[in-house]
């Protein structure tokens, strides 16, 4: 494994484990030791491994068709553009590859739509703590300065505000003229699992809609059911004018999604964007069948009902644990924040608990289950993180003070 890994950049902190099978929220190693996953790929295995259904449309796709170019019509990707709008309320969509390039397609609207005012360098809000990719342009728009120490000079035309702060928003309006897009995530997930109020959200769209600014909705992490909706924006009750989409698309199979709706969504003209792979027939296709599983299967409404458990558990399991500064979340998008840093328990969590957990932020556990969990894995995450805190926590996690029941509900 080592002599593999040398021909490999360095550009992960891989875990000592390589898995060779998948089964729903289990996963084994070439050993044939069994773990429990619950980051599900980082927000990317909604459905879990190995789906049959999945698993079937992919071999039979591949045997028919993989790729012909967008210079051809393709059907598959037709009827995931129009069942997508008809679960978002937007008109038209761009399909890649990523997330980072939804997001790049999504910044280039919204310059695209500036320059259409007149706007010579227009300029979007973002959030502090925000994360949206990793190119060039998406790190630029995130608000984490450990990401992109080394990527100087990033690029310019973006303002940053702190993130659930209406008013930082609002004295910005009239003082900036450059502005033309909010790009903001409803569930911070690399920043640290920090929820967007429903407040904040409604009164963020009828700031844009006074001021002539596009919201632009990343719902990478947050989007197709994680948060107990089918989209994180629509516990607001809103709509926004551009929502980026990826990650649980798929299943893990490759794509994403820049859907927009009114003048925006027709601003592309052919030549001015586009993507090889973006939008082939079987990523397509496999995304149809996504949505055709979730809505069979109620996966959002699921996921709303598994993540009261999933937090209640974990609240009342670590109420008084010293160290913990709060359990916060939406749906099966769930957060613990440590008083320290707790990068280790990646680690730990995997060899003594048999357990895929993340860090983000350098405090937080990040929790992202599956949302085809039943009530009993949904105990054993809780079980098995709390067995991680609380043994060897004198040596990882030293006692800070007891905090207080109220701060595990912030």
């Amino acid at each position: 494994m080592t002599e593999h890994l040398s021909h490999l950049m360095r550009a992960y902190a891989r875990q000592p484990v390589s898995f060779v099978r998948g089964r729903g929220a289990r996963l084994w190693d070439a050993q044939g030791v069994e773990y429990l996953d619950a980051i599900a790929g980082v927000a990317v295995t909604s459905l879990g491994h190995a789906h049959p259904e999945i698993a079937a449309v992919i071999a039979e796709q591949a045997g028919m068709l993989l790729h012909t170019s967008n210079v051809f019509r393709i059907d598959w990707q037709e009827t995931l553009g129009e069942r997508l709008g008809a679960l978002t309320g937007m008109q038209k969509a761009f399909f890649c590859n990523s997330g980072a390039e939804a997001n790049e397609a999504a910044l280039k609207l919204a310059r695209l739509c500036g320059h259409q005012k007149g706007i010579a360098t227009p300029r979007v809000l973002v959030m502090e703590n925000g994360f949206h990719g990793r190119t060039i342009a998406t790190l630029s728009a995130s608000g984490n300065p450990a990401k992109q120490a080394g990527f100087a000079p990033l690029l310019p035309g973006f303002l940053r505000v702190p993130h659930d702060d209406i008013d930082a928003v609002r004295s910005l309006a009239g003082q900036s003229p450059d502005i033309v897009a909010v790009l903001i995530e409803p569930v911070q997930g690399e920043g640290g699992i920090r929820v967007a109020s429903t407040d904040y959200l409604r009164e963020l769209r009828m700031l844009c809609d006074q001021q002539g600014w596009l919201l632009m909705l990343d719902e990478i992490q947050t989007g197709m059911g994680r948060t107990g909706a089918w989209f994180g924006y629509q516990h607001a009750g809103i709509v926004p004018d551009v929502i980026t989409l990826a990650k649980a698309l798929g299943n893990g199979f490759p794509i994403g999604a820049c859907l927009a709706r009114g003048a925006v969504a027709d601003l592309f003209a052919p030549g001015q964007h586009g993507s090889t792979f973006g939008g082939n027939p079987l990523a397509c296709r496999v995304a149809c069948t996504v949505l055709d599983i979730m809505a069979r299967d109620g996966l959002p409404m699921r996921a709303a009902v598994l993540g009261e458990r999933l937090l209640a558990g974990l609240r009342k399991a670590l109420v008084a644990h010293p160290g913990v500064r709060a359990v916060r979340g939406q749906g099966l998008m769930v957060g613990i924040e440590l008083d320290q840093d707790c990068k280790a328990l990646v680690g730990r969590a995997l060899t003594e608990q048999r357990l895929l957990i993340t860090v983000t932020r350098d405090t937080t556990i990040r929790l992202l289950p599956p949302l085809i969990c039943n009530e009993v894995q949904i105990d054993e995450i809780v079980r098995r993180v709390a067995h991680l805190l609380t043994h060897g926590s004198d040596r990882e996690l030293p006692a800070c003070g007891v905090v207080a029941q109220t701060a595990l509900t912030a």
